[in-house]
């Protein structure tokens, strides 16, 4: 069932367009992303769509009885009620049909009502009616939805008699993305709302959008939260629109193909257009052969002639070098002890040689960025010692960019810090991070998230320090900017130190990964995906001793309970398996129905349709791709099959 509908949708702010002509249609169960550059219109989009901005040309269509959600960037949830309260308001409508039943029941008890036959025929009927739709609508089930919520958003700790007005800035967004989540809109708006969440609380989010019953649009700069969440890919490029289907991973991979095969469609119709005009130019002047060149020139007049295709919009250019080489034992961390008043996570041992990439994660609030603080003497250790390499310099990239100074230009910012060079020297470099003409001569303060981002970028790159700590440096990056990033921090020749909860970026740079909690920390030799494999090992180990300790069933031999465990951590790594082999058959028959309707809309060409041999190629292409989807979904049905069981 088509939800939503947005055709030409065109929007400008004075003389600058922001975006022209935009299409979009949104099904029951899509789960779409809207990716793009900082800038380039996403949530100006779905402002239009939500009704908060108007648009300048163009239509949006939406029934009546389709309700819409719209959690906004940054937006908080401010209420004078306490969380409990306010989530509950969400279900309203329940507590008022809970009164009405409870009504209703008083009534089937009165005795002027139960001793006249037809009179309580009526109001059983009125009961039972009302009884459905109270269950249908989530009655009996709306409290532990509420709780189910909070937990997972990290509310399952606090006081749910907490005052909202008391809360940070961070939990109150949060408490907002859970009020949308709890009124379950048929369509539910999402920008950014993976900020100032944790990685834990990503997970849990993930799940529970995959088993959302309504429609998604969302706007984030999580790549690895958009693989596994959504369904299709809305590209916003140069004011327009194009749309992609499958995961953000295949959007990446269907966008090469289209370049390349739109740049040999080009190549191609040029070689035939230089052929035409060759041959009008020889030949329209010679009697014997005016006609065919006069022909010829009307086909050359008639021809839709093709654009050449656009590739990527530019990006920022960056590469980090060192000035020199440190020692092999970077640095060490001693039972150290980090905090404020108290002791926020204690117990931290952990040691980096060269080339060492070490990605610190944990909960929000346990102290990464401040260990990281530590680390660069900001902060003293209450407890455990630090060792320093030799030759060590340390670079450091704060979240909050507190080293930059607001009232100077952009230009200052960095020609301040290194005075010996000359001016065109600082703008080359300023314009490999997107600054050039006037923008170098902002105010620092008059800069956006992104563009400060890359101001603090531009000082590191420019430090050549052997080791690098970066506090969330994904923050406020577009895709593409986070793609540059990766790759300089890939082909750094010294070592690095980072806090993210980018997992894509983890798995694209760490080494090693250092889970931190209060009571100390565990290292982990390898990437966010080794992590993830060993923790979850780890909860099927303990889980299982668990059961074993409940049942404490004797005739039960240490070796049995030890080959019971190995059969059971088999059986569940099998069953992953056979999960991710699901998710890689419903991205493959995503291709392959995109394959297909594409030569499908290509048979649809007046010109094609008159070409034999294209057609030809064109239908067995057809029949291959519905040969192999019908393997597929034979093989994805008999996994679904095995899983149930």
């Amino acid at each position: 069932m088509i939800l939503l509908q947005v055709n030409g949708l065109s929007k400008a702010f004075g003389a600058e367009e922001i975006l022209s002509n935009i299409k979009l249609e949104v099904q029951t169960k899509d789960r779409i992303a809207l990716v793009g550059r900082n800038g380039a219109g996403k949530s100006t989009l779905l402002k239009m769509i939500a009704g908060s901005m108007s648009y300048d040309e163009g239509e949006i269509i939406k029934p009546k009885d389709v309700s819409l959600g719209y959690l906004e960037q940054h937006s908080g949830l401010e209420s004078q009620l306490s969380i409990w309260e306010e989530m509950l308001s969400v279900f309203d409508h329940l507590k008022k049909m809970e009164i009405k039943l409870r009504k209703t029941e008083r009534q089937m008890a009165d005795p002027a009502v139960y001793e006249n036959s037809e009179s309580y025929e009526r109001v059983m009927k009125d009961y039972d009616a009302l009884q459905v739709a109270f269950k249908d609508q989530g009655g009996y089930q709306y409290e532990a939805d509420i709780r189910s919520v909070l937990h997972g958003l990290r509310f399952g700790q606090m006081d749910h008699d907490t005052a909202i007005s008391t809360l940070s800035g961070g939990q109150k967004t949060r408490l907002a993305l859970g009020k949308m989540l709890l009124s379950k809109p048929d369509i539910m708006i999402l920008d950014e709302p993976t900020n100032h969440l944790d990685i834990e609380t990503l997970s849990w989010l993930e799940q529970y959008l995959q088993g959302y019953p309504g429609a998604i649009l969302i706007v984030s700069h999580d790549r690895y939260f958009l693989d596994k969440v959504v369904n299709q890919v809305v590209e916003l490029s140069r004011h327009r629109s194009r749309k992609y289907h499958g995961n953000y991973s295949y959007y990446l991979d269907q966008k090469a193909l289209s370049y390349e095969r739109e740049l040999k469609e080009f190549d191609k119709q040029q070689g035939e257009i230089a052929k035409l005009e060759d041959f009008i130019a020889r030949n329209l002047v010679r009697a014997s052969t005016t006609k065919q060149a006069q022909s010829r020139r009307k086909k050359l007049e008639k021809m839709d002639k093709m654009d050449r295709p656009q590739g990527d919009e530019k990006s920022a250019n960056f590469a980090f070098s060192i000035d020199r080489q440190s020692g092999n034992d970077v640095l060490k961390l001693n039972d150290l002890a980090i905090g404020y008043d108290r002791p926020l996570s204690s117990h931290i041992s952990t040691s980096l040689a060269r080339q060492d990439s070490l990605a610190l994660i944990g909960p929000n609030g346990v102290g990464k960025s401040t260990l990281l603080k530590t680390i660069v003497k900001k902060l003293d250790p209450q407890a455990g010692s630090i060792q320093y390499g030799s030759n060590v310099s340390i670079g450091y990239y704060d979240q909050e960019q507190a080293e930059l100074n607001s009232r100077k230009t952009v230009l200052n910012e960095l020609w301040d810090e290194y005075p010996m060079k000359n001016e065109k020297d600082i703008r080359t470099v300023l314009g490999n991070f997107l600054f050039s003409g006037e923008d170098v001569l902002k105010p620092v303060h008059a800069l956006s998230g992104g563009e400060k981002a890359r101001l603090a970028l531009a000082k590191l790159m420019m430090q050549q320090s052997n080791l690098l700590i970066l506090d969330e440096p994904t923050n406020h990056l577009d895709l593409d900017s986070k793609e540059i990033l990766e790759n300089a921090l890939m082909d750094f020749p010294g070592t690095i130190l980072f806090v993210s909860h980018d997992r894509y970026f983890i798995n694209r740079i760490a080494t090693k990964v250092l889970e931190l909690s209060p009571e100390g920390a565990t290292e982990f030799l390898g990437d966010y995906d080794y992590y993830l494999e060993k923790t979850l090992e780890k909860e099927e180990h303990e889980a299982y001793e668990r059961e074993q300790s409940e049942a404490a069933n004797p005739s039960l031999s240490p070796q049995k309970d030890k080959n019971s465990f190995q059969l059971d951590k088999e059986q569940k790594k099998k069953e992953r398996q056979k999960r991710r082999r699901l998710d890689e058959i419903e991205i493959q028959i995503t291709e392959l129905e995109s394959q297909i309707e594409d030569n499908e809309n290509i048979l649809c060409d007046p010109d094609i349709f008159q070409d034999h041999e294209k057609v030809m190629e064109c239908n067995e292409a057809i029949e291959r791709a519905k040969a192999v989807m019908d393997g597929l979904m034979e093989e994805w049905a008999s996994l679904e099959e095995e899983l149930e069981e």
